[in-house]
């Protein structure tokens, strides 16, 4: 029906949607309308209920609080005011305990990117966690000299073409290890059983927009790594998430969120799930489970690739950036922390912060800051949007920066270029006091989607 009143243009979209969402709150003023569009969808809505089917969903109405709490944030003047004024409203959620701001943020939906929210402990929020469940940071260093990236590019690059996979909706068909989809887990709730072949498909694959794949140089410190000499090494990094299993279950218990917490508009996005009810206890399998697919996504395209070279890595170091923990603040407040687009950096926690294509990434070690609720930023965070990169970044630039930076580059587009980036040494620089830097990844060989792809983060 709502295909039809689009495509014959008797009302657009927004319009649509609207009707929709009053007539399941009370369809008898559609079903009492002579000729309406809505009239027999109304009744057979009515209908369904006499029979004790599809029910009202009640929702709880809550009001944000008056007073704004104090949340830090590092690297303020680099923060646009909607990234700023995102995190107000959401410090004040009525389940809200504490907050923080990273210097890569910027607007998203509900949470902004780069945003860290402590709630109650028995509440979640799908869109604070993000619609890329678990994205993630995997780096292996090869006991190799960083030099083979000029020497052997050709060979390095042709590894990168026979064992990634790009793009939205991309499959494999061979896999190194799939025995995670032996986990019982994958049985617990008829969405994530819904979504199994899915992402049994797609093991091994990345997504699009700033997704990679890629080889650099890693250059370490005495003593900064346990048994591993200081030197430059040859290092794979790659960057991506819970493909599209993450996003069904972000966009299906989202939807769950905003129907059952109605909060104002300026919040509708940061609506929470209940875990002691059924649904807040399907997403949190479901993010768990996202969370070792992830990983697991990653760990396949590091193996195939290790494989491939003859030689296991010395070391893998990996994190997520998008997920919730549960976790306890400095006074022993049990919490749900929120990361979004934000590296866990508790005191000794050894993260990935990269920077974009042709600028450096790190290894850091966290500090355990409390302020931070033991967060750090997870990139350099973009400058600008993908519609303004589009519009505004010209190619012939990116391009000699790109062999000014000696990058080899498959794939991407002008919306990933290095520009659309804020500078990574001055994000790390406002956060020195969260953590520290203990080498240093220079990428060269870069593979991410193909232009045509569009972006799904």
């Amino acid at each position: 029906m709502a295909n039809g009143l689009l495509k014959h243009g008797v009302m657009d979209k927004p319009a649509i949607l609207a009707n929709l969402e009053a007539l399941i709150a009370d369809p008898m003023p559609y079903a009492l309308k002579k000729g309406g569009k809505f009239k027999n969808l109304a009744e057979s809505v009515i209908n369904l209920r006499k029979e004790g089917r599809f029910v009202k969903q009640e929702r709880s109405t809550f009001a944000l609080k008056q007073e704004i709490a104090h949340f830090p944030v590092w690297g303020l003047e680099h923060i646009e005011v909607g990234a700023l004024a995102q995190m107000r409203t959401a410090i004040q959620l009525p389940i809200a305990v504490a907050g923080a701001l990273m210097p890569d943020a910027h607007q998203g939906y509900g949470l902004p990117i780069g945003g860290v929210l402590a709630t109650t402990a028995n509440t979640i929020i799908p869109f604070a966690v993000g619609v890329d469940i678990a994205c993630r940071m995997c780096l292996s260093i090869f006991d190799l000299p960083a030099a083979m990236i000029d020497t052997q590019t050709d060979k390095l690059q042709q590894l990168l073409l026979d064992n990634t996979y790009f793009g939205m909706g991309c499959t494999t068909k061979s896999y190194f290890d799939s025995s995670l989809f032996d986990s019982k887990t994958w049985g617990e709730t008829k969405v994530i059983r819904s979504l199994k072949d899915k992402a049994y498909a797609q093991l091994g694959t990345s997504g699009t927009g700033n997704h990679f794949v890629e080889w650099g140089e890693l250059t370490i410190a005495e003593g900064a790594l346990p048994n591993i000499p200081a030197g430059n090494y040859l290092a794979l990094l790659s960057h991506s998430g819970s493909r599209g299993f993450g996003g069904s279950v972000a966009d299906h218990y989202s939807r769950i969120a905003m129907s059952k917490t109605k909060l104002p508009a300026e919040a509708k996005h940061l609506a929470w799930l209940d875990l002691d009810k059924d649904e807040g206890q399907e997403y949190w399998i479901a993010m768990n489970l996202a969370g070792e697919y992830a990983s697991a996504n990653h760990h396949e395209i590091h193996n195939k690739i290790a494989r491939a070279l003859g030689l296991q890595p010395a070391m893998r170091i990996e994190n997520h950036h998008n997920f919730a923990w549960r976790e306890h603040l400095a006074d022993g407040t049990e919490v749900m922390v929120h990361r979004k687009g934000a590296t866990p950096a508790g005191e000794g926690v050894l993260g990935i912060i990269p920077g974009s294509m042709s600028t450096p990434g790190f290894v850091v070690r966290g500090k355990g800051d409390a302020s931070s609720i033991n967060s750090a930023s997870h990139g350099a965070g973009r400058l600008m949007s993908r519609s303004a990169a589009f519009k505004t970044l010209d190619k012939a630039a990116i391009a000699a920066n790109l062999i000014d930076k000696r990058i080899t580059l498959m794939g991407s587009d002008v919306d990933e270029a290095p520009m659309a980036y804020k500078d990574i040494h001055t994000v790390m620089a406002a956060q020195a006091g969260l953590v520290e830097v203990l080498a240093q990844f220079n990428p060269r060989i870069v593979r991410m989607a193909d232009a045509k792809e569009k972006p799904e983060d």
